[in-house]
């Protein structure tokens, strides 16, 4: 299998990974949230128009295997395993989230997002998620807190995700792992 920083479709990612990567910390220091110790189980895209994603798709699966195919709040998001992992900051990436173009337009195409998990219940993730971050870092212009608990069509665990944003990347918390996601999926 190829490597994915090699494969023609996926040029225009492979170049933006540094931005994203000089963003995602960028973000983390503003927020004061140390990310050293954290567990991030995958990274995600974003994009405007189908063209891209089905691109992106071809290239993922010379570097990859589909993991997932799922309809998510109304558009399909699949999940690719890379044989060779995608490096941004300490973490390792062997998966990625590729969501179909929604209702809402990114102000850029290509890597918009890490997810953290926080194991435990639940119903507390965001008491857990918000405790990592400095007070000083969410009350900053321009830093944007939602929750939401996107759900797919199978999935079985309840996944609640906070995600803290600065308009450029966002850096999500869930519960658990998107592999542990995908396995509910299939019982």
């Amino acid at each position: 299998m190829q490597h994915w920083q090699s494969i023609e479709e996926l040029q225009d990612i492979a170049a933006d990974l540094p931005r994203f990567t000089d963003a995602l910390t960028g973000l983390a220091t503003r927020l004061g949230l140390d990310i050293t110790p954290l567990t991030a189980d995958h990274i995600s895209l974003r994009c405007h128009q189908n063209a891209t994603a089905e691109r992106w798709r071809k290239g993922l699966l010379q570097c990859g295997t589909l993991l997932s195919e799922n309809i998510i709040n109304g558009r399909p998001i699949c999940l690719f395993k890379l044989a060779e992992p995608i490096h941004v900051a300490h973490w390792q990436f062997s998966v990625v989230e590729l969501p179909w173009p929604g209702e809402k337009r990114y102000p850029h195409e290509g890597w918009e997002h890490i997810e953290i998990v926080l194991p435990g219940d639940p119903a507390t993730l965001n008491a857990r998620a918000v405790a990592l971050l400095s007070d000083d870092g969410l009350c900053q212009k321009g830093i944007a807190v939602k929750t939401s608990s996107p759900k797919g069509e199978r999935e079985r665990l309840p996944n609640p995700t906070l995600a803290v944003t600065d308009g450029t990347v966002t850096i999500k918390f869930h519960p658990w792992s998107i592999e542990d996601i995908v396995a509910s999926e299939q019982l």
